[in-house]
């Protein structure tokens, strides 16, 4: 049994890993600002399938508060890490670009600090398949160069992956980043095309389909993503010796970074068909062209995971769409 830290437990992600990581007999300490980004409500019904469970306490705090980190791992000896919160979001970082340096790179310092200060035995934290950015040969490799980001969001995330090799590579800190590749299920957020879909056809109102619905996306689903996660939370990289004929994408520190993705990218006019099926009602559908900040393909090389932890998603989307629908009808009573 572990001493893990989840940040974001409050969040989609969040509160599944930390229930599987309560139903496997680890102690959990959830930590989340419960902002208003989406609705606090949501948040507020996923930390109450969380609370009240043996193994689980709650702490209200936000990232950039670094006396308030500090003093939390100061309180408590965390053998691990998993930091999922994050300000989140490609489009809201068009219009609140200060959320994100606040959030994802103040607080990650805040993260990286404490980890470093009360000797962590490993972080794993959420990266973004958006750092791929303008990146045009798929599937989407960690051996890429990813100089390019087209959000804000995406050169924050891009950032976190190069401070946790800096606190690597002269701490000794081992740290895993994960590219999350669009993921989705039960308890997902309102702002996801997933759920503003769904909430659309069931009202009969229009959905936007960008890109004029040619977007492909390499949905994954998030029991897949959880399992990913804590796999790769339980191997901790060690530092390396470098081979002579070693290239600029290896490194000797304790650093490792994986794409984690279903590996079968989805058109989105296919998506919505899945969905229509799913809803047994037809989508009203607002063709547009790409959106600023948006990238037209995500697909994902997952071989680097499945050689190093053994695991690779296999939910398929028909599946994970049906478990979607199924639980968002239960959630709002319909």
């Amino acid at each position: 049994m572990s001493r893990i830290l989840v940040t974001g437990a409050a969040g989609f992600i969040g509160m599944h890993t930390s229930s599987r990581l309560l139903d496997r007999g680890d102690t959990v300490v959830g930590l989340d600002n419960l902002n208003d980004y989406y609705l606090p409500k949501l948040k507020h019904d996923r930390l109450a399938q969380l609370s009240g469970r043996s193994g689980f306490q709650f702490e209200k705090l936000s990232l950039e508060d670094r006396d308030g980190m500090a003093k939390l791992f100061e309180s408590n000896r965390f053998d691990s890490v998993i930091h999922l919160a994050a300000q989140a979001g490609v489009r809201y970082s068009l219009t609140n670009p200060h959320a994100y340096v606040d959030a994802n790179l103040v607080g990650f310092m805040n993260v990286l600090e404490a980890c470093r200060h009360q000797n962590v035995g490993h972080l794993t934290y959420a990266s973004s398949s958006s750092v791929y950015g303008a990146n045009r040969k798929t599937p989407f490799s960690v051996e890429d160069r990813v100089d390019h980001p087209v959000s804000l969001y995406a050169a924050t995330k891009k950032a976190n992956e190069l401070m946790a090799h800096t606190y690597s590579h002269l701490f000794g800190l081992p740290t895993t980043g994960l590219r999350f590749f669009t993921v989705y299920g039960p308890w997902g957020r309102p702002d996801m095309a997933m759920w503003i879909f769904t909430k659309a056809i069931l009202a009969g109102q229009p959905i936007d389909v960008f890109n004029h619905g040619k977007m492909r996306r390499d949905f994954t689903f998030v029991d897949d993503i959880v399992e990913g996660v804590i796999r790769t939370n339980d191997t901790i990289p060690m530092a390396r010796p470098m081979a002579a004929d070693a290239d600029d994408s290896q490194t000797a520190a304790p650093y490792r970074v994986y794409n984690i993705g279903n590996n079968q990218p989805v058109e989105l006019m296919h998506l919505i068909e899945i969905l229509e099926a799913a809803l047994g009602r037809t989508a009203v559908k607002n063709m547009l062209p790409m959106q600023l900040g948006d990238v037209p393909a995500t697909f994902a090389d997952i071989e680097a995971l499945q050689r190093d932890v053994g695991f690779r998603p296999s939910t398929p989307i028909e599946e994970g769409v049906r478990k979607f629908v199924d639980w968002y009808r239960r959630y709002h009573a319909l």
